[in-house]
């Protein structure tokens, strides 16, 4: 059965100030997200769909298609902030497409396999592909989705507060709930969450989070297709609200439609939100290069 790798490639990268998309940072100038499609094909992925903005198609297809060809499948999508938006008022000044739901979204017709979903800018490690792979091959439905669970103190920034989604289980290791915390910091020896009023909390060390790496069935999108009239008819006028994929899977579970598993990696995820993180991503990827984990050029004949 094929497997299918979607990668979140539209986002406009207004934190970091660049196209950190195609920024190169291997040894050979390969991009964060190289790694990862590395990593599939090598765990046995056959597809990779890049969800990517119009406007930056033709500079992406120039560096990537090159690098892929013959390696595995290519595809794209392309999210707009007008994408299926029909029949609603939307907002004149508002520019940014609608978030990561939205981006699965803008997926319908093109993938009706089951698919894992992964941001372009996070390096997740070869241990996530390998489960995510053997989910989708054995275990994926759709009453039976699944994420990739990290450890939280392997997924911060050391340069500003992240984002995370955090992950509440049951007994059986399952996903009970995910909530998005919007700033999540170090502050001495303990992470912080603070609040959008200001309030602080402490989280335990052992909290899992989301990376936004995925495993779905494909009537995720038809989901999301449901849901995003309900969040238009609510945030059309909005300049910044977000239709979010890890809100998804969290009603997914809790209206009753199934159960999302959470296979834990104890991978040390490393990814780019500020310009100040560029240097550790480099610095992460030489190494596991030194160690003979990667070759100093991925996709060199």
């Amino acid at each position: 059965m094929q497997s299918t790798l979607v990668i979140l490639a539209a986002g406009m990268a207004s934190r970091y100030g660049s196209m950190k998309q195609i920024e190169g940072f291997g040894p050979s100038g390969e991009t964060i997200m190289e790694y990862s499609i590395y990593d599939a094909i090598e765990a046995g992925f056959t597809r990779v769909v890049f969800i990517i903005r119009k406007d930056f198609a033709d500079n992406f297809k120039s560096i990537i298609e090159p690098k892929l060809e013959g390696k595995i499948e290519v595809d794209y999508v392309y999210q707009e902030l007008t994408s299926f938006t029909e029949g609603y008022n939307i907002n004149p000044e508002r520019v940014k497409p609608w978030g990561t739901a939205h981006a699965v979204l803008c997926c319908k017709g093109k993938i009706k396999e089951p698919f894992a979903l992964i941001n372009a800018d996070d390096f997740y490690g070869k241990d996530s592909f390998r489960k995510a792979f053997d989910f989708l091959q054995t275990r994926c439905n759709e009453k039976t989705y699944a994420l990739i669970g990290y450890e939280l103190p392997n997924t911060l920034s050391e340069h500003g507060s992240v984002s995370r989604g955090v992950i509440s289980e049951n007994e059986k290791h399952e996903m009970a709930g995910i909530k998005e915390c919007l700033k999540i910091y170090k502050k001495g020896d303990a992470i912080i969450y603070e609040d959008e009023e200001g309030g602080l909390t402490e989280l335990p060390e052992d909290t899992k989070v989301s990376m936004n790496f995925f495993c779905y069935a494909p009537g995720i999108i038809d989901l999301c297709e449901e849901q995003f009239k309900e969040f238009l008819a609510k945030n059309s006028q909005s300049l910044k609200a977000e239709f979010l994929i890890p809100t998804m899977t969290d009603y997914f579970i809790k209206s009753g439609k199934g159960r999302v598993e959470v296979i834990v990696t104890s991978a040390k995820w490393f990814g780019v939100t500020y310009k100040e993180d560029a240097p550790v991503v480099k610095a992460s990827v030489t190494h596991l290069v030194e160690k003979g984990e990667y070759p100093d050029n991925l996709w060199k004949q």
